[in-house]
Formats: structure tokens, sequence, C-alpha cells
């Protein structure tokens, strides 16, 4: 039998961390909750240990019964310890640790054989789902119905509807590939539930920054109509809020352009070079003075800011919603498709200005296939510019029609700080 060297004594050093690093969590949970337990950070790190010598044995002497009849070995003394544990405390049926015990066996075992980053990877992972037993519990409460199907919603749309659909162009120019279409369709409301779930699991309660926050991942739009007609119809005579409604509508502003800048990096990080400098500089002036009014009204009337920011927004997953969606966005191809082909700059710059009162996403979603080509970059870069512009203004008309007096002058002068500051750079 060859003698270990260095690699090997390594590899069995790292077998016995992840031991040590699920067991300290064991450990400290079964110093915490006081109950019995039939592993700690000793037993955890003899048995990732145990895992890995028994891979290397029956690795070196091309044995695999040396690992096998250890792993059935170590499933009888834990399903001994399980019935043991139970009998001490009848309450007791989880069997957490008894799992996480035979995990790191399998563990040791993988470091050996050779898959250290995944064996690594999945010891931190492990530890994490352990340690955040209550937070992970809390979170899923507050989930109901309506979240788990859209949940499941979402997973039918991308791994049953999407692979059936046609991967080549439909239509007579070449616009409409239904596989790219349900595919986008399925990302912007992948990121819409995320935003969702964020937004009920932070509570919508918790003031304009969470408000801002998690529901400009949602609607930017919908933030800013909630937090308008809430600043008009508050009980706030003084009116010492309009600080407060105005940040949390910048915030949710902000939001909207880092979600354009992802989508772009994400698609074609070509187009993300034009774009970087004016949504940089919009983003900053958004950002700051979102900070500046948010200071405000805590120095205002700090007691209040947590009532503010109640948005009440639906589960944004529905098969309806993403088929308007898809429906807009087709329109949005074509449009911009016919204006290329009229060779129509100023074409194409309207038909992003009007999809962009409504949507910017579509836009946003169409420019980046248009900016493939390398001449139609700076083009592409002036369209996704002006539907932000025509979005925001939509925006900001909003809080003039339905908003108070004073979150109104507020918005509004951010909004023309951010566009005169950002149509500058652009044009640079």
């Amino acid at each position: 039998m060859p003698t270990p060297d260095l690699e090997t004594v390594q590899l069995f050093g790292i077998a016995l961390l992840i031991g040590a690093l699920l067991g300290v969590e064991r450990e400290k949970k079964k110093a915490d909750t006081q109950k019995p337990s039939f592993a700690g950070i000793r037993t955890f790190m003899l048995l990732s240990e145990t895992g890995a010598l028994a891979a290397w044995l029956s690795a070196q002497n091309a044995m695999p019964a040396i690992f096998v009849t250890t792993l059935i070995g170590l499933l009888i003394l834990i399903a001994a310890a399980y019935l043991l544990e139970k009998r001490a405390d009848a309450a007791s049926i989880g069997i957490t640790t008894e799992l996480a015990g035979l995990s790191v066996f399998l563990l040791g075992a993988a470091v050996m054989l050779g898959q250290v980053a995944i064996a690594v990877g999945l010891a931190v992972i492990n530890t994490a789902l352990l340690a955040l037993k209550d937070p992970l519990h809390g979170a899923i409460q507050k989930l109901g119905k309506d979240d788990i199907f859209a949940g499941l919603k979402l997973l039918i749309a991308s791994f049953i509807v999407l692979p059936l659909l046609p991967q080549q162009a439909v239509d007579p120019w070449a616009a409409l590939n239904p596989y790219k279409l349900w595919l986008l369709v399925v990302l912007i409301s992948a990121l819409s539930l995320v935003g969702y779930v964020a937004m009920r699991w932070l509570g919508s309660a918790r003031g304009v920054a969470v408000t801002g926050l998690t529901g400009g991942l949602v609607s930017s739009t919908a933030v800013t109509l909630s937090l308008a007609r809430e600043s008009r119809s508050a009980a706030d005579p003084a009116r010492q809020l309009d600080d407060a409604y105005a940040a949390g509508v910048l915030i949710a502003w902000s939001v909207m352009f880092v979600r354009v800048l992802v989508m772009v990096t994400l698609l074609n990080v070509a187009l993300l070079r034009p774009l970087l400098a004016p949504f940089t500089a919009m983003l900053l002036v958004n950002a700051a003075l979102a900070g500046w009014y948010y200071h405000q009204s805590l120095r205002d009337m700090a007691h209040q800011i947590e009532r503010v920011g109640v948005v009440p927004l639906k589960n944004p997953f529905s098969l309806w919603a993403a088929t308007k969606f898809g429906l807009l966005f087709a329109v949005v191809l074509l449009l911009v498709e016919l204006a290329r082909r009229s060779f129509s700059a100023s074409g194409l710059i309207y038909v992003a200005v009007l999809a962009g009162m409504t949507d910017v996403d579509a836009i946003t979603l169409s420019m980046v296939d248009f900016a493939r080509a390398p001449e139609q970059l700076q083009l592409a870069a002036y369209a996704v510019v002006a539907a932000v512009w025509a979005n925001t203004l939509a925006k900001a008309a909003l809080t003039l029609v339905l908003g108070s007096r004073g979150m109104a002058r507020r918005v509004c002068f951010a909004t023309v700080v951010m566009l005169v500051l950002g149509g500058a750079v652009l044009l640079v």
C-alpha cells in the first residue's frame, strides 16, 4: 500500500474541518436547547474522518465494499441513536441531526474522491440550513397558498411550457421568436416574484425604505401610485410626511434603474457600456435626494415613519399578466424591427418613448436584442434612456395628479435634476 502523500493528508484535514464546521453548529444548538443529541462537534469530526477514510481505503484497495459496509454500519448506528433519543424525549420527532451526520460522512468521502469544492460548498450550505431554522420557518409561515401557487406556475412556465415552444422566428420579419419571448417573460416574472416575496417576508409597513426597496423590485409604478394616493389622503395637516413619501418613491425608482442595468448586463453586456455613465449619474442623484428626503422625514416626524408605505401589491405572477407582457413585448419588437427596416432613428426613439410610458422592461429587452449589431449600439442606448425618461416623467405626472403638493414638488424637482444630468452625461 503506498504511503500517504502531502495532498492526501491535506484532504483528510479538509474533511475534518468540514466535520468541525457542522459540528460547531450542532454543539451550539444542543447547548441552547438543553436536549440530548447523538452528535456534537467531536462526533461530527469523527463522522467526516470516517467517511474520508472509508473512501480512501476503498480507492487504494479497489474494494468498494469497504465504503458500502461502513455506510451500512453508520446507518444502523444512526437509527439506533434516533430510537434512543426518541425514547428519552417522546416529543422529539425530528431527524435533522441524524441526517446531518449522514451528510457529513458522505461529504468526507467526497473530499477524498477529489470533489473538494463541491464538498466544501455543500458543507457551508448545510451549516446555513441548520443555523437558519427559525428564520426559514418564520419566512415560510408568512407565505400564503397564492404565493406557493405562483411559484408552481413559474416552474411550469419555465420547465414545461418553455421547452415546448419553437426556437425560430414565426413572422415574415424574423422578429418574433416564441422561445425567446417566453424566456424573457419568465425572467421578468421571476424578478417580480422575488420582489413580492421579499415584501411579504419583510413586511410592507416597515417604513418607506423597505417599501421603496422591495416594492421597486415588483413595480416602481405601483409604489409611486400607492404612495402618491396615500400622501394626499393621510391625516397629516402639517405636511410633515411629504419628505417620507417622496423618499419612498425615489428609492423605488433607484431600484428600477438597477433592474435595467442588471437585465442589460445579463443579456448583452456590450450595451452596458454606453448606458453605464448616464444611468449611474441618474441613480446617484436619485439615491442622494432619496436619502436627503428620508433624513428630513426622520428629523421632522420620526415616530410616524413606520406607518408610511403600505403598498397593496398583489402577487405579480399570473398567466394573464405574463400573457399581456408577452403581447406588449411582441408588439414592441415588431415596431422596433419596422423602424430598423425603415432606417429611421427618430422612429425608433418614438417607439421607445411610447413603450416606456407604460413599461420599461419591454423596450429594454427589445434593445438588448437590437444592439447585437455593433453599429446599432449607440442608437439602442439612446432608445433605452428615452424609455426610462418617458417612464420617469409618467410617474412624476402621477404624483402631480394624485399626490400632495409637497410630495409632488419634491419628486418633480428630483426628476428634473436627474433627467438633465443624465442627458448631459449621455451627450458628452
